[in-house]
C-alpha cells in the first residue's frame, strides 16, 4: 500500500527569519494523524534568511541528519565541532546524552535551504556524536545513492538507527532507478524538488510516498528532481 501527502497539506510556520514546512507534528504544528511514520519522526523543510539561524539549544535522543540543497548552514557545538555544511554534504547529529548546538546562516545576501530530518535511535543514552561527509552530484545521478546508514556502508554516515537513507538526482526518461525493501518494514521517499514518479505515481516538490507492505520503490519520469528516500523500521 502507498499512500501519498501532497506538499500543501503539511504544517507551515512563518517567524519572519524561518519558513518551515512540517511533514510531521513539530512545535506549534500538531496534527494526530501525523506524529512520524515509523521511526522517521521529523522532516523539516527550513529556509533561513541571511544573518540568521537557530541560537544554541539542546537536544536528547535523536538522530539529527541535515541535507542542505540550497547556501549554507554554520554549525557549533558543544562537542566542539564547527563546519559548514553546503549543498552535497550530509550531517549526522547524535544527541545522545545531551548535545547543544547552533545553525547560522551568515551569507549577507542568499538564503539557506534544507531538510532538518529526526530519526528515533534504537537505543537511549549513548555519547553524543557528530559526522559529516560529501556526496557528489554525479554519484546521485540517476541512482539513489546511499547517504546514511546504521553501519557506515558505501561511505555512508552512520546513524545510530534501524534506518537508511538514500538521495537520487533524476531528470529525463533514461534515469530510473529502485531500491529492494523488505514488506515488514516502511519507505518513505520526500521529493526535496522537481518532479517525479514513485511506483507510478506522479509526485512535485515537497511531496513525499508513504510505504507500508511494499517490496520496492521505484524512481522514474524525473523533471530535474531531487528526492531522499528512506527505509524505516516500524
Amino acid at each position: 500500500m502507498m499512500n501519498l501527502r501532497r506538499s500543501q497539506d503539511r504544517g507551515y510556520a512563518d517567524h519572519g527569519w524561518l519558513k518551515s514546512f512540517h511533514s510531521f507534528s513539530f512545535a506549534e504544528y500538531y496534527d494526530p494523524a501525523h506524529m512520524g511514520f515509523g521511526n522517521l519522526r521529523v522532516i523539516n523543510e527550513d529556509r533561513i534568511a541571511p544573518g540568521t539561524g537557530f541560537g544554541t539549544h539542546g537536544h536528547r535522543d535523536m538522530e539529527i541528519v541535515s541535507y542542505v540543497l540550497d547556501g549554507a548552514i554554520g554549525h557549533k557545538d558543544s562537542l566542539g565541532n564547527g563546519a559548514s555544511i553546503v549543498p552535497g554534504e550530509v550531517q549526522r547529529m547524535s544527541a545522545g546524552t545531551g548535545v547543544r548546538h547552533s545553525e547560522y546562516n551568515h551569507a549577507a545576501d542568499r538564503t539557506t535551504h534544507f531538510l532538518q530530518i529526526w530519526i528515533i535511535p534504537d537505543r537511549q543514552g549513548i555519547e553524543p556524536g557528530y559526522e559529516q561527509k560529501a556526496f557528489s552530484a554525479a554519484d546521485k545521478r540517476g541512482r539513489l545513492r546511499l547517504v546514511a546508514s546504521p553501519d557506515g556502508a558505501d561511505g555512508s554516515v552512520t546513524i545510530h538507527a534501524s534506518a537508511s537513507i538514500h538521495a537520487g538526482l533524476f531528470d529525463g526518461p533514461a534515469e530510473r532507478d529502485e531500491l529492494a525493501l523488505d514488506p515488514q518494514r516502511l519507505g518513505y521517499v520526500h521529493v526535496a524538488r522537481g518532479a517525479v514518479h514513485v511506483n507510478g505515481q506522479a509526485l512535485g516538490t515537497g511531496d513525499a510516498a508513504l510505504l507500508d507492505g511494499e517490496s520496492r520503490i521505484v524512481i522514474d519520469h524525473g523533471q530535474d528532481a531531487e528526492v531522499i528516500v528512506f527505509d524505516l523500521s516500524r
